[in-house]
């Protein structure tokens, strides 16, 4: 059993405008892993939050995470994912769609809005990427 807690952020300069995401994936005693900052083109914020969140299920599959934590500063996007809230949105349902199978490959899965604050890394990786875009 693999254990990893994942802090994601998505923005965008504009929204849409340009976009960036940032990822930080530490293991179970909170030591930094992975860290991944990508420009995405031209995004809503939105759709920012989605792609930093399943490009970061994405490698935490190819790690081998069985257990995974997420924290995100985005409360629209962690109550979707929880099913807080019905994705309304046209162009956020292929969004959801993206991410829902990756959830459904861990055998434990916790997802939790956290205030900007609690994810200043995650945050500054997501800026960087639209920086040197």
């Amino acid at each position: 059993m693999m254990e990893v807690i994942i802090y994601t952020d998505g923005g965008s300069r504009g929204n849409p405008g340009e976009a960036g995401i940032g990822i930080v994936i530490e293991d179970a005693e909170g030591n930094s892993i992975k860290e991944i900052s990508q420009y995405i083109g031209t995004q809503t914020n939105n759709v920012a939050e989605y792609k930093a969140l399943s490009r970061a299920l994405e490698v935490a599959v190819d790690m081998g995470a069985t257990n995974v934590t997420c924290y995100l500063d985005s409360e629209l996007v962690t109550k979707q994912i929880k099913g807080e809230y019905k994705v309304k949105n046209e162009r956020m349902i292929p969004m959801y769609n993206m991410v829902m199978p990756l959830v459904n490959k861990f055998d434990k899965f916790h997802i939790e809005h956290i205030r900007r604050e609690k994810n200043k890394k995650a945050d500054a990786l997501a800026n960087r990427a639209m920086d040197e875009k």
